[in-house]
């Protein structure tokens, strides 16, 4: 139901819901929101020692507003022993999860199982240069490697 709904329709939700006018223009988050409040009315809200808890964890946590632009890496194996800092950005794909990750797909009754490299992918052993390359060895047919995986689906644009 939410899933095909477009902007309008979910702050429109959003305000049924919840009562007040959403501030977010953002279809995951309004989906999100929704669903979870919409569960909240039917099951009912975290009881009294789990929102305390959660509570407890937030006051932990070192919370973001937003992420860093560029990721930061922290090494203690300069020459005077002092900590030095390198910066890098990540060249892989934006839709794809960072080196060393694992891609994991069900086909036909066989996990299949594909770690993401810094340049490629290895599947059983072999180097592949694209997930589209990976898909066809699994299938022997022509897939995009994106929608095979689950990174992106149908008609999903960049």
């Amino acid at each position: 139901m939410l899933k095909g709904m477009c902007v309008a329709d979910l702050r429109e939700k959003y305000q049924e819901v919840f009562g007040e006018v959403p501030r977010s223009q953002h279809k995951d988050f309004l989906r999100k929101r929704i669903a979870w409040r919409i569960q909240v009315l039917a099951e009912g809200d975290l009881s009294e020692r789990a929102r305390r808890r959660a509570e407890e964890l937030a006051n932990d946590a070192d919370l973001r507003i937003r992420a860093p632009k560029v990721i930061v890496e922290l090494s203690t194996t300069s020459s005077n022993g002092h900590t030095t800092v390198h910066t890098f950005s990540p060249s892989h794909d934006k839709w794809l999860p960072m080196p060393g990750a694992v891609l994991t797909r069900d086909y036909q009754g066989e996990i299949i199982k594909v770690m993401v490299l810094d340049k490629g992918f290895e599947y059983e052993g072999r180097i592949y240069r694209s997930l589209t390359a990976v898909a066809k060895a699994v299938t022997g047919a022509h897939w995009n490697g994106f929608y095979f995986f689950g990174l992106r689906e149908k008609g999903e644009k960049e």
